[in-house]
């Protein structure tokens, strides 16, 4: 399967520059975020990709819509797959607003607040990608699958830490190398 950190989100940037938190909840992707996200089209060109998970969060969203519309599918939200809650950022927004923005896809699996509220323990984060990672494990389609998410869970998933628009390629039935 291949994971994918999403691309530049306007938290990134402000954050990057000043090392505070700005204060944006569920923040969209910056013109550089954008940017990374049409290039993927390219970068991933190569790669046989049959489904694309994607967390809730519009920075996900938007790194997934390029390749999604390049490839003619439809990603599937899943909110297992959503960043360690941590800064403000991490506030997502409801179902039907998503619905708004995005039609094509469905979001009626997800609870009102489908993000964690408070600081997520790393624990939790942990437990959340290791029922991921059995759950792509068991689908005869994990080689195929693109999966959109963010920096805190990825790690918990892969043991690495990811550049905002990079991508690799894991195999989740293999086990997490020891720390």
């Amino acid at each position: 399967m291949i994971v994918l950190r999403h691309c530049e989100s306007e938290f990134n940037r402000l954050f990057t520059a000043t090392r505070r938190d700005p204060g944006i909840a569920d923040p969209p992707l910056s013109a550089h975020g954008h940017t990374q996200a049409e290039g993927l089209v390219q970068a991933l060109a190569g790669q046989t990709i049959q489904r694309i998970i994607v967390s809730p969060f519009t920075r996900t969203l938007q790194t997934a819509a390029p390749v999604a519309r390049a490839l003619g599918l439809r990603p599937s939200v899943h909110p297992l797959i959503r960043e360690r809650a941590a800064f403000s950022c991490d506030v997502g927004s409801p179902p039907a607003q998503l619905a708004l923005a995005w039609p094509e896809l469905d979001f009626s699996g997800l609870e009102e607040t489908w993000w964690t509220t408070g600081i997520e323990s790393p624990e939790n984060v942990e437990e959340r990608a290791r029922i991921f990672r059995a759950e792509m494990s068991a689908s005869p389609h994990w080689r195929n699958t693109l999966v959109v998410s963010h920096w805190g869970f990825l790690i918990a998933f892969t043991a690495a830490s990811m550049e905002n628009g990079s991508w690799r390629r894991i195999d989740p039935t293999e086990p997490l190398p020891a720390p």
